[in-house]
C-alpha cells in the first residue's frame, strides 16, 4: 500500500471496498487486482515458481533500478499469460511468461 497511495481511498471503508471489488471502471486499474498481482509476483519470486521467474525479475529490477517498476512490467506478462491460457483452455505457459519478462529486461 505504501507504493500505491492512490488506492488508500479505495480501501478506507471496508464495506464499500468489498462492494466495489468486482466493479470495472473504464480507464482505471482495479486496485484489488493490481495489489494481488504485486503479491503474486512476490510469491512467485520467493519460491522461484515458475522456475526462472526469480532471476528474470531480478534482471528486470536491475535494469529498471526499481522492484516496483519491474513488477508493473511483469504484470503485463502475467496478464498476457493468464489471458492466453484462459482463451485456449490450457494450463498457463510459464516458459512464455518468463521469456516475456526477459524481453522486457533487454529492451530500453
Amino acid at each position: 500500500m505504501d507504493e500505491h497511495p492512490e488506492y488508500a481511498q479505495d480501501f478506507a471503508d471496508v464495506e464499500a471496498a468489498l462492494r466495489s471489488m468486482t466493479e470495472v471502471q473504464p480507464g482505471r486499474d482495479n486496485p484489488f487486482l493490481h495489489l494481488s498481482m504485486h503479491l503474486s509476483i512476490t510469491e512467485q519470486c520467493s519460491i522461484d515458481q515458475p522456475r526462472g521467474i526469480r532471476q528474470a525479475v531480478e534482471l528486470l529490477t536491475h535494469q529498471r533500478n526499481s522492484l516496483h517498476h519491474a513488477h508493473h512490467e511483469v504484470m503485463q506478462c502475467l496478464g498476457k499469460m493468464l489471458q492466453e491460457s484462459q482463451s485456449a483452455g490450457r494450463p498457463p505457459d510459464g516458459e512464455a511468461y518468463i521469456a516475456c519478462v526477459q524481453r522486457h529486461a533487454t529492451r530500453d
